[in-house]
């Protein structure tokens, strides 16, 4: 069942904005997608996308750190234990 919420639209700069409750729970400065369909308007917050995070400001500050060779990103693939995963009896 949904709810229903009354709203202003109000003049701000050269455009009208719409001030929603806060009890809607929608943070300041959230980016929303806004669909109109035969004057029927929906609002719902946009996809987040992830943030890259920029390394290159920290790369050379750690000279003891180097990438690794080849032989050192080979490893021995030895045998799993499978049977300690199964259910104990007794």
């Amino acid at each position: 069942m949904s709810r229903e919420y009354r709203a202003k639209v109000f003049k701000s700069g050269n455009s009208v904005a719409l001030r929603l409750p806060k009890s809607l729970g929608v943070l300041e400065g959230t980016e929303m997608i806004l669909r109109e369909d035969h004057g029927q308007f929906v609002f719902e917050p946009a996809p987040v996308e992830p943030e890259l995070i920029d390394l290159t400001g920290i790369a050379g500050s750690m000279p003891w750190l180097k990438p690794l060779t080849q032989e050192e990103r080979e490893f021995e693939d030895n045998p799993r234990e499978w049977h300690l995963l199964e259910p104990k009896h007794g």
